[in-house]
């Protein structure tokens, strides 16, 4: 029999295991429970009862039940084992991640019989600490990768690293991201760049188009974000498909984010996909957006230093011509300055030649000085009331110099119509256009001028039957250095003289266009203000 002090000192230590918030277990060296306190059955849902008398693997997972052979080793020795972070399962089946602290029960004699297991659920701990690791990881790939995008100025180098971040950020099994990109002639196509997925898995299902799904992020609407996008109302709208395409990509968590530049253009879009539903939240969506932002600024920055990479080859271009376009006539020049030199009787012969390159000369450094005044914001008109005809026709005067085999005809409105024009400029405009018509028609004499008055302005147009422009150049015959070189046509000039004259015109508030087939010749329209209109 125990002693009163003996029978209170139990009482009072049953009471403390029973009043535990630690689960408190003991097993005998077999593994069968013998006891189980009341924080047991709350932590692992059985009753005393049900487990007691029951082997411990009771509540180990099966892929665990190796650490219950080394707890007995353990035990057999004597030794203590402190701390041991596990996981343990319920009767529901729910994983806990448990602390557990084992020692061994002697008896009387000293021999091992037993084990006392303190099991303290740390679950909610470990969460925590899981997601703080989480944050830290993302905040620390959020850095890297912004750091990583601002240094970047290869389009397709932004692409890859926002895609390979965001789909390891928000967890998608499979992410995309799809970039409009205008090429040089000006059509738009789709760059495209995967992560967790083959290009073969997107290729044979062709591009996202502006369904009832992507509109929403094409048209920066906003993100979308979709438990099952199998069953959102505007899934499988897309024919001839009805629904999920066969061999297309398990995608049931959905989640998509526009990427739009700082001038609110939609430039792209970030897609993610899982083959299991409910797999991205909102805080993935405000991680991914994050990334979206940078790289909209990152495209941008990408897009002016290409821009930039291409004006600097623009420059060296034009340096080039430059220097040959100034440096053939003086060469000219100087040819015939040592022919009169050598025999003074040609002067009369040769004079007339120099002068034509003088006056190339002249012409060249005259569009030079006009892109200079342009560029610097110094440019301005002398603006006075000069009659349609007297433009054309002096312009028709200037041009007979250019070509003595071309004929320029010119049909006018009755009426007289009065602009209010630099009547140097405009007359260097439509010699311009004269001259471009003479370079580009050299089988077709013919150049024709004609004049409509639509209401308070009048359009002028000039047509050739030359080689024409194509279809695809015709925006860029205005830009600064460009020259029709196709069709094995070389022709001298930097290139300056259609820009110049789109420069002119609008500073007219005008408009100037062309329109060109191929081997059908070209029209260059130019639509200016009437500022007065008299009756004849």
């Amino acid at each position: 029999m125990f002693s009163e002090d003996a029978t209170e000192k139990m009482a009072i230590l049953a009471s403390i295991i029973d009043s535990s918030a630690d689960a408190i277990i003991s097993k005998n060296m077999d593994g069968i429970i013998t006891s189980w306190n009341r924080a047991s059955e709350q932590m692992f849902g059985y009753s005393e009862s049900e487990a007691v008398g029951k082997h411990i693997s009771l509540i180990i997972p099966v892929d665990r039940l190796s650490e219950e052979e080394m707890i007995i080793s353990k035990l057999r020795k004597g030794e203590r084992i402190e701390h041991f972070e596990t996981i343990r399962v319920t009767k529901t089946g729910k994983e806990l991640v448990i602390s557990l602290s084992i020692s061994p029960i002697r008896n009387s004699l000293g021999k091992i019989i037993g084990a006392s297991k303190i099991a303290r659920d740390i679950t909610k701990q470990k969460e925590a600490e899981e997601l703080q690791a989480q944050y830290v990881h993302r905040l620390e790939l959020l850095n890297a990768t912004g750091k990583t995008l601002s240094a970047e100025l290869d389009v397709n180098g932004i692409l890859q690293k926002t895609t390979d971040a965001t789909t390891q950020l928000c967890g998608a099994a499979f992410g995309s991201f799809f970039y409009n990109k205008t090429d040089s002639k000006g059509e738009s196509y789709m760059l495209y760049t995967l992560s967790g997925a083959p290009r073969e898995a997107f290729e044979k299902f062709g591009m996202p188009r502006n369904t009832a799904v992507f509109d929403i992020t094409f048209s920066g609407h906003g993100i979308l974000r979709s438990d099952d996008i199998t069953k959102d109302h505007r899934y499988g709208k897309n024919s001839p498909h009805k629904g999920m395409p066969h061999g297309h990509l398990p995608v049931v968590s959905y989640l998509a984010v526009p990427v739009i530049s700082q001038t609110g253009i939609v430039i792209g879009g970030l897609f993610f996909g899982h083959p299991k539903p409910g797999m991205f939240k909102e805080e993935h969506e405000i991680l991914v957006e994050a990334i979206a932002s940078q790289a909209g600024i990152a495209l941008e920055n990408a897009k002016l230093y290409q821009e930039i990479q291409s004006l600097n080859a623009k420059k060296d271009e034009f340096i080039g011509f430059t220097s040959h376009e100034l440096k053939t006539p003086l060469t000219t020049v100087t040819g015939y300055l040592q022919l009169i030199e050598q025999s003074p009787e040609i002067a009369s012969q040769v004079l007339p030649k120099m002068s034509r390159q003088i006056s190339r000369l002249s012409a060249i450094i005259s569009d030079l000085l006009d892109i200079s005044k342009i560029q610097a914001g110094k440019f301005e008109l002398n603006l006075t009331r000069v009659s349609l005809g007297t433009l054309v026709k002096e312009s028709i005067e200037s041009a007979k110099s250019l070509s003595a085999d071309h004929e320029i005809q010119f049909e006018l409105p009755t009426e007289n119509l009065i602009l209010k024009i630099d009547s140097t400029k405009m007359t260097q405009v439509v010699v311009n256009i004269f001259s471009n018509a003479i370079k580009y028609s050299p089988a077709n004499k013919k150049i024709l001028l004609t004049a409509e008055r639509f209401g308070d302005e009048v359009t002028i147009s000039i047509r050739d039957w030359g080689i024409g422009v194509a279809k695809e150049d015709l925006d860029k015959i205005f830009h600064q250095f460009y020259r029709v070189t196709k069709n094995g046509n070389k022709t001298q000039g930097l290139g300056l003289g259609l820009y110049l004259c789109k420069e002119f015109v609008e500073a007219h508030h005008g408009k100037i266009w062309a329109e060109s087939e191929t081997g059908e010749g070209t029209v260059i329209r130019i639509l200016l203000p009437i500022e007065v209109i008299k009756e004849p």
